[in-house]
């Protein structure tokens, strides 16, 4: 390879980083953007493409707090709900160039999905895993479900690294008329 080829090559990785650090920053100055999940202590999230718990107390917060805002989530997520949530701009992120959702806008990868969140200063990652792990580098806010067990998964949340994030809230519920019984809702703010 020339030298010049080299530098041709140097030149284009540092202009892609310098454009994704641009896009990096704009969300970081504009919105808020919220994870929110339920997931168990070994940080189990589902198994088979299905939640591995029902508990209502929190299919309801989630609604509350999601509702008249942007969702973003995985393919793999779309696919599992028996439709587009209602009162929510549904935005769905698959590799596929033709995938189709009905009641969604498709896009292709994250920082596309937080662009067409535009009107809308919180947006929430709602999943699934690897779109979970690729949100937590830009992510402000985790509002977090801890399910007090261990749970036989194939989908993961990703460790919340305590050196980026602070608990800044956690409330304990125990009720002994569901199963899992005892959970806590926990907020997480970015240092």
């Amino acid at each position: 390879m020339s030298s010049k080829n080299a530098i041709d090559e140097a030149n284009e990785k540092l202009l892609f980083e310098a454009e994704n650090d641009k896009k990096l920053s704009y969300i970081e100055n504009t919105k808020e953007v919220t994870i929110i999940a339920a997931a168990a202590e070994n940080n189990a999230l589902g198994k088979d493409n299905r939640l591995i718990w029902h508990i209502p107390e929190d299919l309801k917060r989630f609604k509350r707090l999601t509702s008249g805002h942007a969702i973003i989530m995985g393919r793999k997520t779309f696919e599992s709900l028996p439709k587009a949530l209602p009162n929510r701009h549904n935005i769905v992120i698959s590799k596929n160039k033709s995938y189709t959702a009905e009641g969604a806008s498709v896009c292709h990868n994250l920082e596309e999905a937080i662009a067409l969140a535009e009107n809308d200063n919180q947006p929430f990652i709602i999943g699934g895993g690897q779109i979970y792990e690729q949100a937590m580098e830009i992510a402000h806010k985790i509002e977090l479900t801890r399910v007090h067990k261990d749970y036989e998964a194939d989908t993961f949340f990703p460790l919340i690294d305590l050196n980026k994030w602070s608990k800044v809230s956690e409330e304990s519920i125990e009720n002994s008329n569901n199963e899992p019984s005892h959970f806590s809702y926990l907020t997480f703010i970015k240092k």
